[in-house]
């Protein structure tokens, strides 16, 4: 694998994790015990490499079938995700809603790792490495969340906010550079 590629999976990787590091941030200034933020770090760990993972599989069956579209079809996905998560960090949010214990654990892993489906769908059509990417993800949004609760135990709102918006750009660059 190309040191390119490698650099673009760690980036997207690292994008995709500030979602859930900007949430448990925010969850952090509520006091989670220690149980519960490694509990919610592991389960999105294990959903950023599900999710993305199923997306590689079905973007890869797409890139053998119709690949003149498909780096194309990928950068504007990338880039669509990213301008959303750009324009999605400028509105008010509010975590409160979150519980890390039993179904809401669920929920907040679910809602944090959701995104990285079309980002692995857009890997797929790019042919990208499964297994690399997967455990990129994985593992950057695992620390990336268990960060989040523990500087959320320390910080202000704002940080969040701009965690978010790092992440969006970085989507929408790797979107960008894709489709030129």
């Amino acid at each position: 694998m190309e040191i390119e590629n490698i650099t673009s999976l760690i980036l997207l990787s690292i994008a995709l994790g500030m979602d859930a590091f900007s949430v448990s941030l925010g969850m952090g200034m509520q006091s989670v015990r220690l149980k519960y933020i490694g509990l919610a770090g592991l389960l999105v760990g294990l959903l950023h490499m599900v999710m993305p993972g199923l997306g590689i599989l079905l973007g890869k069956w797409l890139f053998e079938n119709i690949t003149e579209w498909a780096s194309a079809a990928g950068g504007f996905l990338l880039l669509t995700i990213g301008a959303y998560t750009v324009f999605a960090s400028f509105s008010e949010k509010s975590s409160s809603s979150y519980s890390v214990t039993g179904i809401g654990l669920w929920i907040f892993a679910f809602s944090v790792s959701i995104d990285s489906f079309p980002v692995g769908f857009s890997l797929g059509l790019h042919n990208a490495s499964l297994l690399f990417a997967i455990l990129a993800f994985g593992f950057m949004s695992t620390v990336l969340t268990w960060l989040g609760f523990f500087v959320g135990r320390r910080a202000t709102n704002f940080v969040g906010a701009y965690s978010e918006l790092f992440g969006g750009s970085i989507l929408c660059a790797l979107g960008l550079y894709a489709i030129f």
